[in-house]
């Protein structure tokens, strides 16, 4: 594509929707440090959408900090921002390591299991369940809504499904407030709403949710099918960190992101991009492209899996997300070091979609062991 089409190619997310997918480095960054030329919010282009396509949903106006600009956009990033910074890292890692550890025991003994499905989502699950302090009735009416939504099942009923569940948790939370963020949201300054705060949950869900998932089970791919990350020249494996940051920069969770929707017809690398038309960002493209790579490592220098500009991913869930991936990492490779992939002739299979690059399932195959004592 880089070679036909140059820094901008034209693509289609789906049948009848056009859009612009960003390959240049230099492009993106130019790009997302642009807000007036290039807003997040969707609205006009919605309107002109075909109805009825799962992918129109997902990419649809929301009042959080996701799909608004100018003020609104600060008043909801600065709400999400302190919600988030009052997580605490010592006592997240406890709720990640024991979730893990709770999780590995259920198959340990058996010698095998798919990862994606016995692991890593009800991992994530689990942690974000704590952060935002949803008890677990809601828990199991939420989370297989919100993964229907996710997987662009076009399902109706799992959008007001995972909107009322949602709702619940926040009416719960402004009778009894606790120590989450859910909480946090509620209590802050801003005065939000309570659908306010239900659309800056399904936005902490959305994006906490899946890029987790598919960090966590990309990396682990990496640590089991690439001999660098077995051993090295000394006799020990690589960090997990190491594994995390190469999979950002080359093969990233979120393949496609930070949606834009230029207003007017706009130049921009002797391309003229059409208004109300999504323009996205290819990271591990933008990673790899050669005007950036020359005379450098390409894994190093700013890193577009976060995002850029007003919109990339907030400090402190990019902490979040690095504790999660990491811990998640580490307690399945200390517990079942001698994990093996267990790929059929079409695997590792990747779920079709045209913005995660996620798996469909991780099977693999170890000595069965006993279970461990959750601390």
């Amino acid at each position: 594509m880089r070679a036909r089409f140059g820094a901008l190619a034209p693509v289609d997310l789906a049948p009848g929707v056009p859009a612009t997918l960003v390959l240049g480095y230099r492009t993106a960054v130019r790009i997302l440090a642009d807000p007036t030329h290039f807003p997040a919010d969707p609205r006009t282009w919605q309107q002109k959408a075909p109805a009825g396509l799962p992918i129109v949903a997902m990419m649809s106006y929301r009042p959080n900090a996701l799909r608004t600009g100018d003020s609104d956009h600060e008043r909801y990033r600065s709400v999400t921002v302190a919600a988030l910074a009052g997580a605490d890292p010592n006592s997240l890692r406890t709720v990640i390591s024991r979730a893990a550890v709770s999780l590995i025991n259920e198959f340990c003994a058996e010698g095998g299991a798919d990862l994606i499905d016995r692991y890593v989502t009800p991992l994530v699950f689990r942690v974000l369940g704590e952060l935002t302090g949803c008890p677990l009735d809601l828990a199991d009416r939420l989370n297989p809504a919100l993964t229907s939504v996710l997987d662009l099942c076009n399902d109706e009923d799992a959008v007001t499904s995972t909107e009322t569940t949602l709702a619940e948790l926040v009416a719960a939370k402004r009778a009894e407030p606790g120590e989450d963020l859910t909480s946090r949201l509620i209590g802050h300054p801003a005065q939000l709403s309570d659908d306010e705060v239900v659309d800056q949950l399904l936005a902490i869900y959305r994006v906490g949710l899946e890029p987790a998932r598919d960090l966590i089970a990309n990396t682990l791919l990496l640590i089991l099918t690439d001999p660098r990350f077995t051993t090295n020249q000394v006799g020990f494996a690589p960090p997990t960190r190491e594994a995390l940051e190469e999979v950002l920069a080359a093969d990233p969770p979120l393949a496609h992101h930070s949606i834009v929707y230029p207003p007017l017809p706009v130049l921009i690398e002797d391309v003229w991009l059409p208004a109300d038309q999504p323009v996205l960002v290819s990271p591990a493209a933008c990673h790899d492209d050669p005007e950036r790579t020359a005379g450098r490592h390409p894994h190093h220098g700013t890193n577009l899996a976060w995002g850029a500009g007003q919109h990339a991913c907030p400090a402190q869930a990019r902490s979040i997300t690095y504790l999660l991936a990491e811990e998640a990492v580490d307690q399945l490779l200390d517990a079942l070091p001698d994990m093996r992939p267990e790929f059929g002739p079409d695997e590792p299979a990747w779920r079709p979609s045209p913005f995660q690059r996620a798996l469909t399932a991780l099977r693999v195959t170890f000595p069965p062991t006993a279970g461990m004592a959750v601390l």
